[in-house]
């Protein structure tokens, strides 16, 4: 299900005093199956983004297709696209509010109006693709859980809709380092397993260099940046301009090749570094 931006803007509060542009003429597709990494700084328009695709904010103008539908023009239905388009926000735990898991997961699904089967059907899916066993923790109060087994919990809330974009706004945000992991190899797994187009909101360069497929980089409303993460994180310069960086691994293998390592400065994650680090020790002892 592709998605496509055209000329779009935002304006918050238009002409008050405190008018605000949050998006500036934004043009850009997403195609299906891919993994989509947004980042910038605290006010760029990310948020303000994300909530277009879902069709939560109208645009001031421009045009947003989702699988060729324009959800812009007034007559579509928007509760349609919301089922497609599923949108966690910032903290999603504080949406829980039902006596169990089961049952917080099965309150969007019984939205649908499906079936007790299908809807049963849907949230064992839904709870499997976020790693919680069905029978250990259906019957459990979500508010019994860790703050990391919170967040699976909503987000299976809305992967049990069946939507075929799954939007994550700062998902690890506020956890510790375990939480922080397990969500997201669960968010990579989902991605890996069910094909799902996945746009990941995120502040952490290490974060988007294991997992995306492709970066965007928002400023000042306007996308400045789109491309793989070696051609984004090549740009450091403009990063660290627009207040952001590269992962701490790139500035590392820079200052080891400045010292005489033979090592690649193209390194973005512990892994590659760990690779380059070996290869150039053993050429040294070799040497």
């Amino acid at each position: 299900m592709p998605i496509e931006i055209k000329n779009l803007n935002h304006v918050y509060m238009k002409g008050t005093p405190f008018e605000k542009k949050a998006i500036d003429n934004v043009s850009l597709s997403i195609e299906d199956g891919e993994f989509i990494a947004l980042i910038g700084h605290t006010g760029s328009g990310k948020s303000t983004l994300i909530q277009h695709i879902n069709g939560l904010l109208k645009s001031t103008s421009g045009k947003i297709y989702i699988d060729g539908l324009d959800i812009t023009n007034k007559d579509v239905k928007l509760n349609a696209i919301r089922k497609k388009v599923g949108l966690v926000f910032q903290y999603p735990e504080y949406q829980l509010f039902e006596e169990t898991i089961e049952r917080d997961i099965a309150f969007g699904p019984k939205n649908l109006g499906l079936s007790e089967e299908e809807i049963a059907i849907r949230v064992k899916r839904a709870m499997n693709m976020v790693g919680l066993e069905y029978e250990t923790y259906k019957d459990k109060s979500p508010f019994e859980l860790s703050g990391g087994q919170k967040r699976r919990v909503a987000i299976a809330g809305v992967i049990a809709m069946e939507p075929k974009v799954l939007i994550l706004d700062e998902p690890t945000a506020g956890l510790d380092p375990k939480g922080r992991d397990d969500i997201l190899s669960q968010i990579k797994l989902l991605h890996k397993e069910y094909n799902l187009t996945i746009i990941l909101v995120s502040h952490s360069m290490e974060d988007v260099a294991k997992l995306a497929d492709r970066i965007l980089v928002m400023h000042e409303g306007k996308c400045i940046l789109d491309g793989t993460p070696k051609e984004v994180f090549k740009k450091t310069d403009i990063l660290e301009k627009v207040g952001l960086a590269v992962p701490q691994v790139t500035y590392l293998a820079k200052e080891l090749k400045k010292h005489g390592f033979n090592i690649s400065e193209d390194i973005f994650t512990v892994e590659q570094a760990k690779k380059e680090i070996l290869k150039a020790l053993n050429i040294n002892l070799k040497n």
